[in-house]
Formats: structure tokens, C-alpha cells, sequence
């Protein structure tokens, strides 16, 4: 006979957090939201720690490079989308991976018998003003010399002006050597007042450059999340199909970090991904698995050896699973019941597996919640696809601005890679939709704001981490009426219904 719940199963909104005794030192500018992305052994530090409890979504309408460039100087990580093409994918780590490296190889590359026209076009191309001006036009050619926007002006330039009648020559520039270190080269930018510093090997070839405003970036965004050669940390989607071919391109593009991309977790295929990475590169490619709504789910899913493990089905705002299928589980229900499992393997094993909270995040004060509940980070879509990072496209509909945004079990994203259970390799219904949503701006902004509100309710709760959160978190099941009544109610809203001239 089927196994009966008795107890309804429950969301984020049908909860609130009840303050508690604040210290004078409970102020935001004290709090830390750092938290760890994988698997560590109790005494040990986490291979990668976040500095903000947010991650994007594995979603084609969510994580492309340049919102996982914005994610990562907020101090978080975004997962790039895995259902495209194994070259599109490596390619989109890379130029996260290239796009902050202190030592920057150099993308926008002339030779001195090119023209003004093509420096227009390149750096229309490539939105980078600086160009290298090499013997043979390669980024590895011997540099010659260096066209900035300083050099040429288009109004009063022919544009069949050849380069090496304007460019900057090498007898001119201020040039390092390769072996020069990070802060040699900084040192030397800034007591020579350069934007940006060519660096060379000792035929004269050209091997990096590094630039004024990685220094700059970097103090404008302490917290930054940044690998060991001081690149934006970035991870990556992969399938329980072909991991054997993508895998290893993710990690030669510089993958930090891996997830399964499932719709459901408690599965042998999984396993078998997981068993084939640990087969191949032990513990040192770190995989995160998913997603479950249970305790079963999560102790298979961490005896597998899931560096984090996703919580939540059909809870997200594209996701029609539980209309479709009639599987999943209330958000807050599943993630309080994983979480608990959480612990009591870190007791029994001295393993301590990161849980993630993936769906049902409808308003800031739900990633609090979340976290009082025990995640260790939040995955959002729909939040990350409303900003100008996102790589889907802005439309104006009636006068208002909305991003697309649509599901991986939609028609359009085709993903059976995640949906399928081994079948025919393709969808053969819908668990997604295709939608809109209201256009939010720039992701440093809303991320801000939100993270402030997380902070502030941190503080009423007295507490000044994420894990003293969960500590002393007091949480309240809520009923329909108290919903209604912590809402605005019995007033006339003016910007709804009055017209101020």
C-alpha cells in the first residue's frame, strides 16, 4: 500500500520569522553572508566558499556569461546553462574565465597594415577600445605597437587610413616582461598612469595585458568571488547523458564547479554521473546533484557523493511538474526535512553536504526564510532573468519593458536531457512555460537591494551569520487571515488610485 503523508505540505509564505533579542553589534554593515558551495569535512574549510547565498539558475533564459560575470563581483555563482551544444557551453566558461584574469590574453588584435575601418569594426566587434597592434595580426605575434580611442578619430580620419600611420608605437608604450607579477604590474600602471600594460616574452610576442580597470573593478567590488588566479569562479550544467564528452570540455574551459541538471534526483543515472567524475578526477571536480524533496533523496544523493544537493520540484514560478505529473512537495516542507537530514549525516559522518534551495523564492523575504530553514544557498531563475544580463531579449509589451523568460520543459528550451527517463530522446509533454517578466535593471542593483532586506531581517533575528541564523531562528506557520493582515489593507493606496498632478 502507498505510503500516506498526513501532514499538508507547506511554502515559504506560509511562514514568518518571529524577531528575536538584538545586540547592539546586530547592525547590517556586521553581517557575513558567506556560505559554502561544496562538501567539506568537519574542522576543514570548504574548497569554495560564496560570499552571498545566491546562485542563477541552469536555465537558458538565466545563465549565460555575462550574467555569470555580474554574479560572480557580487560574491556569488551562476551555472551556466548545459542544454546547448558542448562547444557553445565550454565556450560561454571561457570568457567568463578570460574575462577578469589580472593577466588578460589579448582578444582584439591587428596588424599594422590593416586600416581605421577595421579598428571600428573590431571594437564594435568586441566592445574593447584597446587594441594590439602584432607583426602578423595574432595575439601572439611581436607587438608593434597599441591602438586606444586616443589614437584616430572617425569624423576627421579617411578610414582607409592604414594603423601604422597612427598607432602608438613600441618605442613608445611601457612594456613588462612575462614573469612579472600582479602587483609589479599594477604597481607600474598606476606609477605611470597607464590604462593598461603590455606584457611580453623575450622574442618580443606578445602574452598578456594587464588593465587599469581589473584594479579599479576589484576595489568597487570587494566581494568579488575569485579562483586561486584571481578569475571570476564560475559553474556549469551537465546532463546524465553525454557527461563523458562534456565534462572534461567544461574543465579544460575552467569550470570551478559542476551540477547535474535534473528534474529529478533520486535516480541510478545520477549515480552513474557521478561514479564516472570520481572515477576519472576523484574529489577534485566538484559536482553538485539533484533535485529531491525528501530525506531519502538527499542521504542517496550524498552517499553518491554530491558535493551539494538541490531541494525542490515543481516549485518553480516556469514549472508546471506538479499540473503535469502530480509529483513534488511544498518548498518549505522539503527543504526543512532535507536539511535535517542535512545534519544528521554531518553527526553520523563528520561530512558536511551543502544544501541548495532551488523554486518557490517568490519575494526577497523568502530567501531569509530559506535560509532560517536550514539552506546554505538559494537558486533563482526568475529573479536573475528580469536583469540586463540575462541573455534573453527586452520587449516592450503595451508601454512596459519585460525580459523573456521560459522554462527548460518548455517547447521552446527542448531540454530532454533533463526530462527524459531514458526514452526516445525527446519531450514528450510540456513541464514548462514559456512567459514574460517585468524588466528589473541591472543585477547589481536588485541584488543589493535584496541582500540588504536579508541583512536587516538577520538582525532582528540576532543574527550575524547564516549559520547563527539557523540557529536561533523562531519561525511561525501562519494562517490565511494573518497573510492578509501583514499585507496593506483597509487604506486607499494613492499611487493606485490617485492621480497627483
Amino acid at each position: 500500500m502507498a505510503t500516506f503523508i498526513q501532514e499538508p505540505s507547506h511554502t515559504f509564505n506560509e511562514y514568518l520569522l518571529i524577531p528575536g533579542y538584538s545586540s547592539s553589534q546586530c547592525v547590517p554593515a556586521n553581517v557575513s553572508l558567506d556560505t559554502p558551495l561544496v562538501r567539506f569535512r568537519k574542522g576543514e574549510k570548504p574548497a569554495i566558499t560564496m560570499h552571498i547565498p545566491m546562485v542563477s539558475a541552469i536555465m537558458q533564459s538565466v545563465s549565460g556569461d555575462r550574467l555569470a560575470v555580474a554574479l560572480a563581483k557580487e560574491g556569488g555563482v551562476s551555472f551556466i546553462y548545459g542544454s546547448q551544444s558542448i562547444e557553445d557551453e565550454a565556450a560561454m566558461v571561457k570568457r567568463t574565465k578570460d574575462f577578469k584574469a589580472g593577466f588578460v590574453p589579448s582578444d582584439s588584435n591587428l596588424s599594422p597594415e590593416h586600416t581605421m575601418a577595421d579598428v571600428v569594426a573590431l571594437k564594435n566587434a568586441t566592445g574593447h577600445s584597446t587594441v594590439a597592434i602584432t607583426s602578423d595580426g595574432t595575439a601572439e605575434g611581436k607587438l608593434v605597437g597599441i591602438v586606444t580611442g586616443r589614437d584616430y578619430r572617425v569624423t576627421r580620419m579617411d578610414p582607409a587610413t592604414k594603423i601604422k600611420m597612427f598607432m602608438t608605437p613600441l618605442e613608445k608604450l611601457i612594456t613588462a616582461k612575462e614573469g612579472i607579477t600582479l602587483k609589479e604590474a599594477n604597481d607600474i600602471i598606476w606609477d605611470n598612469k597607464l590604462n593598461s600594460l603590455p606584457v611580453l616574452d623575450e622574442e618580443g610576442r606578445l602574452r598578456y595585458f594587464v588593465f587599469r580597470k581589473d584594479y579599479d573593478m576589484h576595489k568597487s567590488n570587494p566581494n568579488e568571488l575569485l579562483d586561486a588566479s584571481k578569475r571570476y569562479v564560475v559553474g556549469a550544467g551537465i546532463n546524465t547523458r553525454d557527461y563523458a564528452q562534456r565534462v572534461p570540455a567544461l574543465l579544460e574551459a575552467g569550470a570551478d564547479v559542476l551540477c547535474i541538471d535534473s528534474s529529478e534526483g533520486f535516480s541510478e543515472w545520477q549515480k552513474l554521473t557521478i561514479d564516472w567524475i570520481r572515477s576519472h578526477y576523484g574529489d577534485s571536480v566538484k559536482v553538485g546533484a539533484g533535485n529531491v524533496v525528501d530525506a531519502d533523496g538527499f542521504r542517496f544523493l550524498a552517499e553518491c557523493g554530491a558535493d551539494f544537493v538541490k531541494v525542490g520540484i515543481g516549485g518553480g514560478s516556469i514549472c508546471i511538474t506538479r499540473e503535469t505529473k502530480g509529483i513534488g512537495r511544498g518548498q518549505a516542507t522539503a527543504l526543512i526535512e532535507v536539511c535535517k537530514a542535512r545534519d544528521e549525516y554531518f553527526a553520523e559522518t563528520g561530512i558536511y553536504v551543502p544544501v541548495c534551495s532551488d523554486g518557490g523564492i517568490v519575494y526577497d523575504h523568502h530567501i531569509t526564510l530559506a535560509l532560517a530553514m536550514g539552506a546554505d544557498f538559494v537558486m533563482l531563475g526568475r529573479y536573475f532573468a528580469r536583469f540586463d544580463e540575462s541573455p534573453t531579449n527586452k520587449v516592450n509589451i503595451g508601454g512596459t519593458y519585460y525580459n523573456e523568460y521560459w522554462g527548460e520543459g518548455s517547447n521552446r528550451a527542448r531540454n530532454w536531457m533533463r526530462y527524459d527517463l531514458g526514452g526516445d530522446k525527446k519531450l514528450s509533454f510540456e513541464e514548462g512555460v514559456d512567459s514574460y517578466v517585468p524588466y528589473a535593471g541591472s543585477l547589481k542593483d536588485n541584488v543589493e537591494l535584496s541582500l540588504s532586506k536579508v541583512r536587516s531581517t538577520m538582525c532582528n533575528c540576532g543574527a550575524l551569520t547564516i549559520p547563527e541564523l539557523q540557529q536561533k531562528a523562531k519561525i511561525t506557520l501562519v494562517s490565511a487571515t494573518s497573510i492578509t493582515e501583514g499585507g496593506a489593507h483597509d487604506v486607499i493606496q494613492k499611487e493606485k488610485s490617485l492621480s497627483v498632478k
